[in-house]
């Protein structure tokens, strides 16, 4: 019987998320917002010795048939936010969103926050800008968002530690936090 092959990042997110959990105080309180138009869940993550969190993948309102934007799924969370006294640290994307437009922007001007996503952001940004023909206002250059993350990069919500992990699949860009 042969053993299975090492996975050395495997092992590393295995690690991280046992490290993570095997701490009480690490663990962060949670609360997901779901949104039945895009069939998405948005998530305001709190450190529990504080008041200070992270939303993670905001949605914006979208209506093909018009096509206008709304903020009732954005208002939904600058509400509990507010109602729960807390402070955004950091408007978090897991990756570029095809299945729904983001509400980070909308967020960050009424709550405040450092927008971020993985550094492979980029190489979605060049893409979409041949495919869409952009031209060169589009930016290419990350320049939308205050951060860039890589794998590996530490931050902190508060005083909760937190991990990115680069996994792509969905897109290049995609990120989990630990």
């Amino acid at each position: 019987m042969s053993s299975p092959i090492p996975d050395p990042a495997r092992d590393h997110a295995a690690d991280i998320v046992r490290a993570a959990l095997g701490n009480p105080r690490q663990r962060p309180v949670v609360r997901s917002f779901f949104d039945e138009a895009t069939f998405t869940v948005s998530h305001v993550v709190r450190d529990p010795g504080s008041d200070v969190c992270a939303i993670i993948d905001s949605v914006l309102d979208y209506d093909p048939a018009s096509g206008r934007t709304a903020h009732d799924s954005a208002d939904a969370l600058i509400d509990y936010v507010k109602s729960e006294g807390l402070t955004v640290q950091w408007l978090l994307e897991t990756h570029a969103h095809a299945d729904h437009l983001s509400a980070a922007p909308y967020l960050q001007e009424k709550l405040g926050g450092q927008l971020a996503i993985g550094h492979e952001i980029l190489t979605v940004q060049a893409v979409f800008g041949k495919i869409f023909n952009e031209g060169t206002d589009f930016r290419r250059d990350g320049s939308q968002f205050d951060h860039l993350f890589n794998d590996g990069d530490g931050f902190e919500i508060g005083g909760l530690k937190a991990t990115v992990l680069h996994v792509p699949g969905h897109t290049p860009a995609c990120l989990a936090y630990v």
